[in-house]
């Protein structure tokens, strides 16, 4: 082959790696935004139809079963052609503790959020990174060197969201700003400031258990490849433990009758696009980035879901919430910055040992020539 043709097809080859690896990283941050999205227009749309008598047992019994029913027949047909391992009996004791983790933890999510708000739920929310992270030290999952700055920093950005979280908890400070004119503030109402510390503490465990889960669904997809049916079977199984514990300590069943307002509307967006659409990109990035990367953009929804919640629902956003959040997100992003600078030094050891080169005509991998001159030096 003439050089000048060799070397543009290299070139060639070397643009097309290019525009992929762009794409392989490029997809999955527009798809965790887009689930971002999502998630704070559901938790809008939620604490608008509880302002109007919907109640959560009733809401989360509907949001999966809906998309269970609709999942059923996808899951069939998009894995029809599918190679995938053997079904068998094992799986489903994981699908029912997946669906299990899944509905404990939203439980508490949606009970957190009914007693304090949505802009609440999203600053608390952050903790999910560090908890994501922690477990998966635990679970050797992600490396940790305590004598590396890395591993330091993703240490220390745990502690500083954790400590976030409270301050969001338990410090109001002034009202920035008042969503109805003439509400008496929190800290003038016993009430009040009782169940934002209570919801705040709801939505705290809901996220510790929405960290095991993430971990645990991780787990599942790498065993059964397949993101339509892990969906559908954890939905199915949510929806089998939601019914008996929301029926029996759920309101009468008079209520169970949603009327076509703003209730209704709800519990269809939570049904398809929460329990099912984001659930399936969600599933869809912890296949192929893994647990830490998709926990990693919570923190986006504290300024969208504080805007939105204090324009359409006319919640009070004060000091201690701002305060919270960005110290939240400080640690966040450190823990990813010791993320992202350990990942760049594997990969710069990995190109290192790999590196190949030339040897006459041919290119010889670093290792494989290691090996060969072992071999001759032992012959000789």
């Amino acid at each position: 082959m003439d050089p000048k043709e060799q070397n543009g097809s290299t070139g060639i080859k070397e643009n097309r790696n290019c525009v992929c690896g762009m794409a392989g990283e490029v997809v999955p941050l527009v798809a965790m935004l887009t689930v971002e999205l999502t998630n704070v227009g559901m938790n809008i749309l939620y604490k608008a139809a509880v302002s109007k008598g919907l109640n959560y047992h009733v809401y989360m019994v509907y949001s999966y079963g809906i998309p269970a029913l609709i999942l059923l027949p996808l899951a069939f047909f998009i894995h029809r052609s599918t190679r995938l391992p053997p079904f068998t009996l094992l799986l489903l004791p994981k699908f029912f503790i997946l669906g299990f983790l899944g509905f404990t933890g939203q439980l508490l999510g949606y009970a957190g959020i009914a007693y304090s708000n949505p802009t609440l739920g999203s600053a608390i929310s952050n903790l999910t990174p560090a908890c994501t992270f922690s477990l998966a030290v635990v679970c050797r999952l992600e490396k940790l060197k305590l004598r590396s700055l890395s591993s330091q920093a993703k240490v220390i950005g745990a502690l500083v969201s954790i400590v976030g979280a409270l301050v969001v908890v338990l410090y109001d400070g002034p009202l920035l700003i008042n969503g109805r004119t003439g509400k008496l503030t929190l800290p003038t109402m016993f009430g009040a400031r009782s169940n934002w510390i209570f919801g705040g503490a709801l939505l705290a465990v809901s996220y510790i258990v929405a960290s095991i889960w993430l971990i645990f669904q991780g787990i599942v997809i790498k065993e059964y490849p397949a993101e339509f049916i892990v969906v559908f079977f954890y939905n199915f199984f949510a929806f089998v433990v939601a019914v008996p514990v929301c029926v029996a300590t759920g309101p009468p069943l008079s209520s169970w009758a949603v009327p076509a307002d703003v209730r209704l509307v709800s519990i269809l967006y939570a049904g398809v696009m929460g329990s099912g659409f984001a659930i399936m990109i969600h599933t869809w990035g912890l296949h192929r980035k893994g647990p830490v990367y998709v926990a990693m953009f919570r923190p986006l929804s504290i300024a969208i879901t504080a805007i939105m919640g204090v324009i359409f629902l006319g919640d009070d956003l004060y000091l201690g919430s701002v305060i919270g959040s960005v110290v939240i997100a400080m640690g966040f992003y450190t823990l990813m910055w010791g993320k992202t600078k350990e990942e760049i030094v594997e990969t710069s050891n990995d190109d290192d040992i790999l590196e190949p080169y030339s040897t006459g005509d041919a290119i010889v991998p670093l290792l494989k020539e290691r090996s060969i001159s072992t071999k001759a030096n032992a012959g000789s």
